[in-house]
């Protein structure tokens, strides 16, 4: 995913419909001379009629008019309806999916913190969020110029502002991108609720929100996916200067296609620490903390899958084959990983279980994210299969030797199917494994292939762990010793949906 504001040279391209200098005083001198000819052999009262068509020649043509620019409508189209799919997967596919595993008395606070976690990121997106993630020509932050959405409604002509896509003069409004990752946004930062469920304040839960947002996800947001665009790449001389002002994981080479790292490895590691610092439920490993509602689950599951395909085709930015391609591997990665986890679930606890499919699906998903517009169909059936197995043994056997309580495997899930996607994309992006290869840049557009690709992912996970892992620890302990983190024993016995929201999800 990319944005970029239309490149001096296509400003150019559509200023130049006006005729060129040299066009315009060729015709005016020829009449000049002309009239000089006329006015020798006339008589003299004619000289001021044969004079005016001399003086119209020689004033200055009008200025061409700018144009607006050309999108199209079928890009537009999908675009809108991705991120429709992309709002669908939080509210209430997220919601349901989290508030279905917990524990009945906390349903309606699970689904209250989602709701108001969307809602908070949202406006934050608007205000400073989209500014500091997509602009700019810092690795690391970008700007507050675009503080308001200022500029990215309509540009310096009042026509729409547009925005690049991964094709070179195809273009798409920046409003629409804006609002695209938005939705991105606010899924990251309730993804880490699920770690932390049924204990922690909801006072804590917003301040962290909003300190997270600003210092870990909208970083790794610009380090991954901020870039001068394609239609700036119009020759081998600028390919080192234009690089350098992308985010510093761009720069790099680090291929994430709708998320990987900015959103699942982030999130995943944010809820880890979280699970550690905010610490175990009461009475965890001594009494059931069994799903109150896996029908409830189920349908979040799967509201969750239908609307990952916007997630990650939508990533495309255009509706063509590499959205077609994304689309495919979001569904045989995710079948793969729901019937792995299904029968390692089968063959190890002796029954298979609805949550472990469900869950399962959830991990193919993930895994596939940072691969889907980049590895083949058999790739994406490997990563599908490993992450199923993969994650499996994070949440049931990982978590009980090193002991933390990730409530609804936040960590588990998306931070290890994350990891392994994220690696395994530099493994099958090989064209050789059926992979689409890498550029060797945006000018010569050359697709190949280096195994160094395989070390560039690992250090892009090593680098979102870090960040992610720093960011949360340090804010959550500042939190511990100031509001706190915890609600009160009696709290957390009555249930969140009464101590924290006064209402019952039940009557």
């Amino acid at each position: 995913m990319m944005r970029k504001t239309l490149s001096a040279l296509m400003l150019a391209a559509m200023c130049g419909l006006a005729a060129p200098a040299w066009a315009e005083e060729a015709p005016a001198a020829a009449a000049v001379e002309a009239a000089a000819t006329a006015e020798a052999a006339a008589p003299a009262e004619a000289a001021p009629a044969e004079a005016a068509p001399a003086e119209a020649a020689a004033a200055p043509a009008e200025e061409a008019k700018p144009t607006p620019p050309v999108f199209n409508e079928g890009n537009v189209a999908w675009m809108l309806v991705s991120t429709a799919f992309v709002l669908l997967m939080s509210l209430p596919g997220l919601a349901l999916f989290y508030g279905g595993m917990v524990r009945q008395k906390n349903m309606l606070s699970t689904l209250t913190q989602t709701f108001a976690i969307f809602c908070l990121i949202g406006v934050l997106w608007c205000v400073y969020g989209y500014s500091v993630a997509f602009s700019g020509t810092g690795p690391f932050f970008g700007t507050l110029d675009k503080m308001f959405l200022k500029g990215v409604v309509y540009d310096a002509n009042g026509f729409f502002t547009a925005t690049a896509t991964f094709s070179k003069g195809v273009v798409i409004p920046e409003l629409l991108f804006a609002v695209f990752q938005m939705t991105f946004a606010c899924i990251t930062v309730a993804l880490i609720a699920g770690a932390y469920a049924e204990r922690m304040k909801f006072k804590a839960v917003l301040i962290f929100s909003v300190v997270w947002f600003t210092l870990s996800y909208l970083p790794m947001a610009h380090m991954v996916w901020w870039w001068a665009g394609p239609d700036a790449y119009t020759s081998l001389d600028q390919v080192d200067s234009l690089n350098a002002t992308a985010g510093y994981l761009w720069q790099l080479g680090a291929l994430d296609f709708a998320g990987g790292t900015v959103v699942h490895i982030n999130a995943g590691v944010a809820g880890l620490v979280a699970a550690i610092i905010v610490g175990k439920r009461s009475g965890y490993g001594k009494t059931s903390m069994a799903p109150h509602s896996l029908t409830m689950s189920m349908i979040g599951a799967s509201l969750l899958w239908f609307g990952w395909f916007g997630f990650n085709a939508g990533s495309n930015l255009e509706a063509n084959g590499y959205a077609v391609l994304a689309f495919a591997n979001t569904a045989f990665a995710t079948a793969a990983a729901g019937i792995a986890w299904f029968f390692a679930e089968w063959i190890l606890k002796g029954k298979p279980s609805l949550l472990g499919i469900i869950s399962g699906a959830i991990a193919g998903l993930v895994g596939i994210t940072p691969a889907c517009g980049f590895v083949g169909i058999n790739g994406a059936l490997v990563i599908g299969l490993v992450c199923g197995v993969v994650c499996f043994f994070s949440v049931a056997y990982l978590k009980k030797v090193l002991g933390y309580d990730d409530a609804l495997d936040a960590f588990g899930v998306h931070a290890v199917g994350g990891i392994i996607g994220a690696i395994l994309t530099g493994v099958f992006v090989d064209p050789a494994k059926g992979g689409v290869g890498v550029y060797n840049n945006w000018v010569e557009l050359t697709a190949g292939y280096s195994s160094a690709q395989i070390m560039i992912q690992v250090k892009a996970v090593l680098i979102a762990i870090v960040w992610s892992a720093v960011v949360s620890a340090v804010t959550l302990l500042a939190l511990k010793f100031t509001v706190g983190l915890r609600v009160t024993e009696e709290q957390e016995s009555e249930g969140l949906d009464v101590a924290e929201h006064g209402e019952k999800a039940y009557n």
